[in-house]
């Protein structure tokens, strides 16, 4: 099964990002596949931005990952 986390950009450079997952975890991750701009939410999977989501989405998302950790 894979899974992917949804997270906010707040950084880009050239084909890198620094996306925040919340919770104080920041990592940079490779924004090639997609048209990620700062302040959108993508989902993240092997350190690749998958798919941009809208805010409501991800932040439901981490609301329930967070329930089951």
């Amino acid at each position: 099964m894979c899974l992917a986390t949804p997270g906010k950009v707040t950084a880009i450079k050239g084909e890198m990002a620094t996306v925040d997952f919340g919770g104080g975890t920041k990592k940079d991750v490779n924004v090639s596949l997609i048209n990620a701009k700062l302040g959108e939410y993508v989902l993240v999977h092997a350190g690749f931005a998958i798919e941009v989501i809208d805010e409501k989405a991800a932040k439901e998302t981490l609301e329930l990952m967070e329930k089951i950790a």
